[in-house]
């Protein structure tokens, strides 16, 4: 470790992997009751268990992309972070707004109140308070890594980095707008929500991916920043008009149909892209570096967001298509791989780099942690194969032949089974992950060590 303030990275780094655990279990709750409806019905109502999964996915993801940032950006810039005390600080008030979270969920606390009780936009549920302590330290953080970058030398990952910090701070400011009516409401929402992870995420995404192959391949910066800008300029290009594809159907003006269902096609291009750069780099490269585990998350992670985000998006974002399966288990399936290929796997690219190099210790486990790869990977393909066969029943009972929604969700009882059983795989492989991460131990001790023991 070539600077002492990447340490901070540490302790983000770990607090993401104990909500990345919570997230996946939730999940995996959630869909047990799918198979049992009125398991926990009364305990912990389903609404409250879908909410505590995305938003601790949102969390702990943003918690991996600051300890990235506190990673990579003192090698970059070449200085130190500007002040450790305010990253700290940063973490302390998102691990309280974590806990004020889950509390007032879990027990439906100050119900109705608009400052402390929940609000009922999804994924941005959280109470004003906590909106205005993510803000803060959100402010926190730019303030901290701008002021680092602005004094240390410039490169294309730090100005992509800080451009897809920037963003995704400033979107979330939407958050604290409510209006009373509904097409608007979701008009702002999706401001939050798409332009997060088909913009300022993709960006945050592809500095990460940058630093890794510039750290695990050996090629030139020169190639790397090419390829990171061609990247960069074509995730804003179809990304951010591409919001127009959740236009359709909540209000807005017809041209949208045709704006969406244009610019949402092009979005395959940017994952198109990171993958080709990705193993691009590899092909190229020359160092064989140790750390095979963190070369095969980051291509399996252009790979499976390509196959999720852009493939899966792509097959229902025509407007002619999304009118059938738009809110179907089609969209569940799009969702859980590209959110898993594009943002859960880079971050697990991030930290299996990472802390070898935090704990001052060679890889440990590597082969464990690949097969906690394969496991998550399998179990999320598959799970999508499923979801994606349910939509299409689902699209053509409810949508097609106007059968009730109960109705069609009793015929889909089997692919809820089979998608419980991938959730089980994904949740498994993910708590090997963390113990691959965690456990000082080597996997196989060298045979001169043996001899001499």
């Amino acid at each position: 470790m070539k600077y002492e303030t990447q340490k901070i990275a540490y302790w983000y780094f770990l607090t993401a992997m104990i909500l990345f655990a919570v997230q996946v279990s939730g999940g995996l709750l959630a869909g047990w009751i799918y198979v049992s409806p009125n398991f926990l019905s009364e305990l912990l109502p389903f609404n409250i268990i879908r909410m505590l999964h995305t938003n601790s996915l949102v969390v702990w993801l943003l918690l991996g992309f600051f300890g990235a940032a506190y990673f990579l950006i003192p090698e970059e810039s070449e200085r130190e972070i500007h002040s450790v005390k305010l990253a700290y600080l940063q973490l302390i008030i998102l691990i309280l707004g974590t806990a004020g979270v889950v509390v007032t969920y879990v027990f439906d606390l100050f119900q109705g109140n608009w400052l402390l009780g929940k609000e009922g936009r999804e994924f941005i549920e959280q109470p004003v308070w906590v909106k205005l302590g993510i803000i803060v330290a959100a402010l926190i953080f730019l303030y901290n890594i701008t002021m680092t970058v602005l004094k240390g030398r410039k490169t294309a990952i730090t100005n992509v980095l800080l451009l897809g910090l920037w963003g995704l701070a400033l979107l979330f400011l939407f958050s604290l707008y409510n209006p009373a009516n509904l097409s608007l409401d979701k008009m702002f929402w999706w401001y939050i929500v798409h332009l997060w992870v088909e913009g300022t995420w993709e960006l945050v995404m592809a500095s990460i991916l940058a630093y890794l192959m510039l750290k695990l391949t050996g090629v030139d910066r020169e190639i790397i920043e090419k390829w990171l800008y061609i990247i960069v300029a074509t995730a804003l290009f179809s990304g951010i008009l591409g919001t127009g594809h959740h236009y359709y159907w909540i209000g807005t003006p017809g041209y949208w149909q045709w704006i969406g269902s244009i610019f949402s096609s092009l979005e395959v291009i940017p994952f198109f892209a990171m993958m080709s750069f990705s193993f691009v780099m590899v092909w190229k490269g020359k160092r064989d570096h140790p750390n095979k585990a963190a070369l095969l998350w980051a291509l399996g992670a252009t790979t499976v967001a390509f196959f999720g985000a852009g493939v899966w998006g792509f097959l229902h974002t025509l407007h002619g298509v999304n009118y059938y399966t738009h809110g179907t288990q089609i969209t569940a399936a799009h969702g859980h791989l590209a959110f898993f290929g594009a943002y859960v796997s880079v971050n697990l690219a991030i930290f299996t780099y990472a802390f070898p190099i935090l704990l001052g210790r060679d890889p440990y486990n590597q082969v464990l942690n690949m097969v906690s790869f394969w496991m998550m990977t399998g179990g999320m393909a598959f799970m999508t194969f499923v979801l994606t066969f349910a939509g299409t029943v689902q699209t053509h009972m409810q949508r097609v032949l106007g059968e009730d929604f109960m109705s069609v969700q009793d015929g889909l009882g089997l692919f809820y089974v089979m998608r419980w059983g991938s959730g089980a795989i994904v949740v498994i492989g993910a708590l090997l992950f963390i113990y691959s991460i965690l456990a000082p131990r080597r996997e196989v001790i060298a045979a001169g060590e043996a001899e001499g023991a």
